[in-house]
């Protein structure tokens, strides 16, 4: 039984995660469009696989799972040995993954959606921006990144030298601020610029900016 993804044909945020996880590691699936503005994540079907009525979500031969970084460190462990290694088998090479892994969770995507709350989310809800708190995020945000920035003077990657699912992490967020037209990641310092673009030309990015489509084989 093929893995079915469900999640939204142009992906966003954790659905984004999921899909350059299938891609790189080149593992057949079937998308299961999710339509939310149909209500398509809250129906009892769904909620019965899913209780809080988000995506992504996958189904791999009946085994449900969800949470955009579990579903991701699930594929890239399953599938080691296939497509682009994600997570590195090595111990203190493991140990810097999870430490980058640590880093985006807890330093930038707080400091990312703190940004986001004022400048994207608050006026699709015709909620006012506060000012306040904008600057407060835009500053512990421009800090993260100056500390970025040293990362990357001492390494390519933010899990070492080597690409792995840590970088993928940081595309759930910041696609979302810069595609609204507010740049947080490529003007903060030269090192931070060349691993953005680095992340943002690999083929799978590019692939997935026209939308997921279900794949049976490779």
């Amino acid at each position: 039984m093929v893995l079915k993804l469900y999640a939204e044909i142009v992906p966003e945020a954790g659905s984004v995660l999921v899909a350059m996880v299938l891609l790189e590691k080149k593992i057949p699936f079937e998308l299961v469009p999710i339509d939310y503005s149909k209500g398509e994540h809250k129906t009892p079907e769904y909620l019965a696989l899913h209780p809080f009525g988000r995506i992504p979500m996958i189904d791999d031969d009946g085994f449900i799972l969800y949470e955009s970084r579990a579903i991701c460190r699930y594929l890239a462990e399953k599938y080691a040995d296939q497509g682009t290694r994600l997570i590195p088998t090595d111990l203190r090479a493991k140990a810097l993954f999870e430490r980058g892994a640590s880093v985006e969770v807890s330093e930038l995507f707080p400091q990312l959606m703190k940004v986001g709350a004022q400048l994207v989310f608050n006026p699709l809800s015709n909620v006012p921006t506060d000012e306040a708190a904008l600057a407060e995020g835009q500053a512990a945000l421009a800090k993260t990144l100056a500390e970025y920035e040293f990362i990357f003077g001492k390494q390519r990657y933010i899990g070492g030298d080597e690409f792995t699912l840590a970088d993928i992490f940081h595309l759930y967020a910041a696609p979302i601020l810069i595609k609204a037209g507010f740049d947080v990641i490529t003007d903060k310092g030269p090192n931070v610029k060349r691993w953005w673009n680095d992340l943002v030309s690999r083929p799978s990015w590019i692939e997935l900016q026209a939308g997921i489509r279900s794949v049976a084989m490779y």
